[in-house]
């Protein structure tokens, strides 16, 4: 079996909430998703997303995918897809880094050998640990009384962990916090996470205040160095996100005993290839994981609950649903939240089915 074509589609989502505030005065309202489908020559197809939270998050941006699949494609065309460690090493041989292109081309592979296989991308990535698994939500940046008012519409909804986007005035964030702190109850999880917002003094101002509180400390600075004085100053568990790259940044902050918790997010490691490997050393070396993604919608959510449902739960920290996030739905067959819990896909491949008509026309096609 080879890969006969790539097609690159871009759907546009707005959000049901209006609006996604985080750290250092960013905020989105609406996303360019970027959907491939990549067909066999035996007709097979699968099917990947990618979804940049705006183009000031990490180094990714929507226009960019097209252009970045255009200069890789045909560098694995004609390539069994079922090979992934050598489709992963054409597209690195053929462009260094952009990992959010490589994401879905990786991910599009993987569904189509489980497809062939009839085995779902769970199985494939190591076996079914867990059938369903519980979420967090993302509670946008607000005032306190608005995150505090949230979170108890969302506890309503069945979460029980959630994530509070902080990294703005400490005063304000240390205020947020502990409005939310009050409507919280016994066995939730709480994540203040600053998106590298703080510099090293405006964080060790927030942790100082919320020493002796049941909340994890996410992402507070910029640089992994900064992380390290922050975390000097206070006894918080730490969550790393955006500084964890690769295995080798791992390694680093493992070694340095930098956090108690990563985050590892599919399209910024370069797809489930590279994603597995790196949970896999996470399991290895004793250290729990959210996993997830930048954004994204029905296909999206269903990679992130293949390489969920694989790990073993004592290392899984948290994860989200992206698609309850958006207005449009690519695939009604994709996982949905229920009660704060999202289901693992039993059947083979990614095991949903997108709606080809929504995807209008591609922007980029090859072979």
């Amino acid at each position: 079996m080879k890969i006969a074509k790539i097609e690159v589609f871009q759907v546009d989502y707005k959000l049901l909430d209006q609006e996604y505030a985080w750290s250092r005065g960013q905020s989105v309202s609406s996303f360019v998703s970027t959907i491939i489908r990549i067909t066999t020559d035996l007709g097979v197809k699968g099917y990947a997303e990618v979804c940049p939270l705006g183009s000031a998050y990490m180094d990714a941006y929507a226009k960019g995918v097209p252009e970045g699949v255009g200069e890789i494609g045909a560098h694995i065309l004609g390539q069994d897809p079922c090979q992934l460690n050598i489709i992963n090493h054409l597209m690195d041989m053929a462009l260094l880094g952009h990992n959010y292109v490589k994401s879905p081309l990786d991910i599009a592979c993987w569904d189509i050998f489980g497809q062939t296989t009839g085995a779902p991308v769970c199985t494939l990535l190591g076996g079914r640990a867990m059938d369903k698994f519980p979420l967090y939500r993302a509670i946008s940046q607000g005032s306190p009384e608005k995150m505090a008012d949230d979170v108890a519409k969302y506890r309503d909804e069945g979460y029980r962990r959630f994530q509070l986007k902080v990294g703005s005035v400490p005063d304000d964030d240390i205020q947020r916090t502990k409005a939310v702190l009050k409507v919280i109850q016994a066995g939730d999880i709480l994540v203040a996470d600053a998106n590298t917002g703080w510099i090293p003094h405006k964080a060790i101002r927030v942790v100082n205040a919320l020493e002796g509180e049941d909340v994890y400390i996410e992402q507070p600075c910029a640089t992994l160095e900064e992380c390290l004085v922050v975390r000097a100053h206070t006894p918080q568990p730490m969550v790393l996100d955006e500084v964890i790259r690769d295995v080798q940044s791992l390694m680093r902050a493992y070694e340095l005993g930098a956090m108690d918790v990563v985050n590892l997010k599919i399209s910024r490691l370069g797809g489930l290839t590279k994603a597995k490997q790196m949970r896999d050393l996470c399991e290895s070396l004793g250290i729990a994981m959210t996993i997830e993604d930048s954004w994204g919608g029905d296909i999206t959510t269903a990679t992130i609950a293949h390489l969920v449902g694989s790990t073993r739960q004592e290392f899984y920290f948290t994860s989200t649903d992206f698609n309850s996030y958006n207005d449009v739905h690519l695939a009604e067959d994709a996982p949905s939240r229920k009660e704060g819990w999202l289901e693992v896909p039993t059947g083979p491949g990614l095991g949903i089915h997108v709606k080809e008509e929504l995807l209008g026309e591609p922007v980029v096609s090859l072979g």
